[in-house]
């Protein structure tokens, strides 16, 4: 049986001394895994069936959770400190939460391992996840087009502002509101030019909105982690 290219994106105990894993395989797409006696004291998965770690798994049988036979790691772990381990977190509930199980996404997966390591080498986290999130949004089908008015059909102007109507697109208003988007910020969004600070505080809007019905208000834990590690460092 071939080994399959995965990452761990969560986990929880099972009975007494197992574990539920939630994996993001190459060739399969998300799989729900059974880890038996993964959590004993002397169990040599404990150190393997850990987030950011490249891995070899073997798995198999009926129904929807399958058992984990074999575990390797192909590669060190994709050392993530700070903010960077809260944004890889963060990917990893987006995919928990977005990817359909048991569909390859092989691209997504090579997006995601890619983004890992821009995290670890110390590329600024803003554009990293920005680029991921909007990828996502495009592979799944929920891109929209930063281009063009959807209910006009005209192309979107530099000097005029827009709402954001989630899963229909943009469309102009006479005049500014709070929340709205500046055409020309359309149009840097349109090309993934996250240069300026103006079009990055764009993105994350745009991204919070377009991702909000697909999250269906489930709450994600690793902005949670975020928040409390900003304010922990501010009160040292």
């Amino acid at each position: 049986m071939k080994g399959q290219a995965a990452f761990v994106i969560h986990s929880r105990p099972y009975r007494e001394t197992s574990q539920l894993v939630e994996v993001f395989t190459q060739e399969q797409g998300r799989q729900s895994l059974i880890a038996k006696g993964s959590r004993q004291p002397r169990s040599p998965l404990k150190g393997l069936l850990q987030p950011f770690v490249p891995l070899s798994l073997t798995f198999g049988g009926k129904g929807e959770l399958k058992t984990l036979f074999k575990v390797e790691s192909t590669a060190p772990a994709i050392r993530l400190i700070s903010t960077a381990l809260y944004s890889g977190l963060y990917l990893n509930e987006l995919i928990y939460y977005l990817l359909e199980a048991h569909t390859p996404f092989d691209e997504v997966f090579e997006a995601y391992q890619s983004t890992l390591h821009k995290l670890a080498a110390g590329e600024s986290l803003e554009p990293c996840l920005r680029h991921f999130e909007f990828y996502m949004l495009n592979v799944l089908g929920y891109g929209v087009d930063f281009t063009v008015d959807a209910q006009t059909g005209e192309a979107v102007e530099a000097n005029a502002w827009y709402q954001y109507q989630p899963e229909a697109g943009f469309s102009r208003l006479l005049k500014p509101q709070p929340g709205a988007y500046a055409g020309a910020h359309l149009t840097a969004l349109a090309e993934l030019d996250f240069s300026t600070a103006e079009v990055l505080q764009a993105a994350k809007h745009f991204s919070r909105q377009a991702l909000a019905p697909y999250l269906a208000g489930r709450p994600l834990r690793s902005r949670a982690l975020f928040i409390k590690g900003k304010r922990g460092s501010r009160s040292e």
